[in-house]
């Protein structure tokens, strides 16, 4: 079996060309080449999605910051610096608690 040469490359477009119609022709060309345009996207997406998850070894693990300690207050004084559970809590916010 032989390559496809000029001649046959001219009847399958004169096939494609009779079946179509030269009306719809440039608009499936334009479809395909969004298509084609999109899936290079993706393709390019993917690969640098790929590139991203793998980092190259870290130096040392992050350590987190300590957490604060809670201000306590004597019963009956609340204030703005007032925490719930090591959060500051705001007078509207202890109003909705209560």
């Amino acid at each position: 079996m032989g390559s496809l040469g000029w001649p046959e490359l001219l009847l399958i477009a004169v096939v494609i060309l009779v079946l179509f119609g030269s009306k719809k022709m440039p608009d499936a060309a334009r479809s395909l080449g969004r298509s084609l345009r999109i899936f290079k996207s993706e393709t390019k997406g993917l690969v640098n999605d790929d590139k991203a998850e793998a980092p190259a070894q870290p130096a040392a693990p992050a350590q987190p910051a300590p957490a604060p300690a809670p201000q306590q207050l004597p019963a009956g004084q609340q204030g703005e610096g007032t925490t719930l559970n090591g959060v500051p809590v705001s007078q509207d916010q202890k109003n909705s608690a209560s």
